[in-house]
């Protein structure tokens, strides 16, 4: 029983994660072709103001939405920035090169935008991770009587 009910918990949090994450691609990938195909920003710099601006939002809504998470620290703040910072340098710094090596023959343009797919894809997984057990690791809100509660 205690398997099914942590099962559902992570099953319950994800799903909200990635409720919040529609919000936040939709608005940071927005920003990030935008710049990368009707401007001369390049790469690094469109993805990056992807996840700058959306980086704001993700954690307000993450925080009380997606892990119900009470008070805050500079501690929390500054775990939050680095677990961003990882996933986007790794999910990104990988994805481009796969990318790069796989459709070799692809345009710059086509193996960019490819890349940054890709890369957001990967960032999404490391980045629920990372906030789940790194950064929102606190006591949780209670649903029912705002009683803070252990972690799972």
């Amino acid at each position: 029983m205690m398997k099914g009910m942590r099962e559902a918990i992570f099953l319950s949090t994800f799903i909200r994660f990635a409720c919040v994450g529609v919000v936040n691609t939709a608005v940071g990938a927005l920003v990030m072709f935008l710049l990368y195909n009707f401007t001369s920003a390049g790469y690094w710099f469109s993805s990056a103001m992807n996840y700058i601006v959306g980086s704001i939002l993700s954690y307000i809504l993450n925080k009380y939405f997606t892990f119900s998470q009470k008070g805050q620290s500079w501690a929390e703040i500054f775990r939050f920035i680095a677990a961003i910072a990882m996933s986007y340098l790794v999910a990104y710094g990988f994805a481009l090169h796969i990318i790069g090596w796989v459709l070799a023959d692809w345009s710059e343009i086509s193996r960019g935008n490819v890349s940054m797919a890709l890369g957001a894809i990967l960032y999404t997984l490391l980045n629920y991770f990372a906030q789940k057990y790194y950064v929102f690791t606190g006591p949780r809100r209670s649903a029912s009587d705002g009683a803070a509660e252990a972690g799972e």
